[in-house]
């Protein structure tokens, strides 16, 4: 009876596998995500009756404020999202960052477009837990 003691490869660990396939997720969510902030701030410099306000609400702004807002913060993450796609360390601190500041752009949103607000800042949250639950940056680094 003879073993094998030749020693096997190293293989990923599920953990890093579900890490990267999440992180593949966040930067096409990003994106998309991105894009669509885009085409919604287009759409509110352009044709600012298209949104119509929805109840009373503490914050106030004009909608042609929140275009502008909205198509430079879709231009942002939408690089961040590239930027993370290409697997860069800048794309994924920035998509955090970019992500977190969607949500709150879309929270101050919601009077104008509630459901596809809250569908965003879902979706923006969900980006920042897979970018922020993501160690294999730290492991090529060896600081974990």
């Amino acid at each position: 009876m003879s073993q094998n003691t030749a020693p096997r490869p190293p293989q990923a660990s599920s953990g890093a596998t579900e890490a990267s396939g999440g992180t593949l997720f966040a930067g096409v969510l990003m994106v998309v995500i991105g894009i669509l902030d885009i085409l919604q701030g287009i759409v509110a410099i352009a044709k600012d009756d298209i949104y119509t306000r929805v109840g009373d609400y503490v914050f106030e702004f004009s909608l042609t404020s929140w275009g502008w807002t909205h198509l430079i913060l879709g231009i942002l993450v939408a690089l961040a999202g590239a930027g993370i796609l290409k697997g860069s360390e800048w794309g994924r601190m920035g998509g955090i960052t970019l992500a977190s500041l969607n949500a709150v752009a879309q929270f101050l949103f919601l009077p104008y477009y509630p459901w596809w607000a809250l569908f965003s800042m879902a979706v923006s949250i969900v980006v920042v837990w897979a970018l922020a639950t993501d160690d294999t940056s730290f492991r090529k680094t060896g600081a974990a």
